[in-house]
Parts: C-alpha cells; structure tokens; sequence
C-alpha cells in the first residue's frame, strides 16, 4: 500500500480543483437547461418534465461531490489529507486514485472496522 506523502499534496490539490471547475461548469450547463424549457404542447411538456428530472438528478449528484471535494480540499489545507477520518490510518494512493476525496480508508468504508 502506497500512502501520501507531503511533495504530492499539490498535485492531488490541482486534481481536485481541476475536478471541481469541471463539475462546475457542467452544473451551470444543467441550470441554464432547466431554464431553457418553455415547451407548452401537453406531451412535450411530459417529455421535458422526464428530462427535467433526469437532469435533477445529475445536479444533485455533483453537488454532492463538490461537496466532497470541497472537503477534501480542506483536508489538504488542514494538512489530514490522506488519512481516515475515522480511524487514523493512511488512505492508500491507490485508494485516493479511484476516489480522490476519500475520507475513509478501504477497511472504514467497507465497514470493517
């Protein structure tokens, strides 16, 4: 298992803020879409309200991971990035490659522990 260590902080800080812009600009995209519709025929109306929801959905999602990134971020800064929040030990890199905003290790958010 590799872990953290203190020289990759910044680029793990440029990925998520990178990751974050991204999500971002994908959310503004979303809201300008729920905007856009004006459609006053009854059956497409339907279809957008389906669409609407779908669309809902996609922006509750990133919001909950700017959320974590968010958290993330402020691991980074209080300088407790890469460790559990739960039980202190070393969030593997490999972990952290998957799911950069990680709080818990493997064990802790398998409930393992």
């Amino acid at each position: 298992m590799t872990t953290v260590q203190p020289h990759d902080l910044a680029a793990w800080q440029a990925r998520l803020t990178a990751r974050r812009a991204e999500l971002d600009t994908r959310l503004h995209g979303i809201e300008d879409e729920l905007d856009a519709h004006t459609e006053r025929d009854w059956s497409e109306s339907a279809v957008e309200r389906e669409e609407d929801e779908v669309l809902e959905r996609l922006g509750e999602s990133g919001l909950a991971e700017i959320r974590m990134i968010d958290a993330a971020l402020a691991r980074i800064a209080d300088g407790s990035f890469g460790t559990c929040q739960r039980c202190g030990d070393p969030i593997s890199a490999e972990r952290l490659d998957v799911l950069p905003y990680a709080p818990l290790c493997r064990d802790c958010a398998g409930g393992a522990k």
